[in-house]
């Protein structure tokens, strides 16, 4: 291989890993930001009965009791170009 080559490989291996710790730093925040969240949920009146709500409809869900709509299942989405 030329030189040139091997440098821009380089210079784009050292861009991705750049990337992938930028990724992993909004990973964290991301992770930060919904635990605070939850817990700031579970001190909200009536937490209780409506997690006891949500967990009898995912199981009537899973028996076939009820029918889930598209709109009311949230399916995470990884993208790559």
């Amino acid at each position: 291989m030329k030189e040139n080559e091997l440098i821009g490989m380089r210079n784009k291996i050292e861009s991705l890993t750049n990337i992938v710790k930028y990724i992993l730093e909004e990973v964290q925040n991301i992770k930060t930001l919904a635990s605070g969240t939850f817990e700031t949920v579970r001190f909200m009146p009536d937490y209780e009965e409506a997690v006891q709500k949500l967990a009898e409809k995912v199981k009537a869900a899973a028996a076939g009791n009820i029918e889930v709509k598209d709109e009311e299942i949230v399916t995470p989405k990884l993208e790559i170009d």
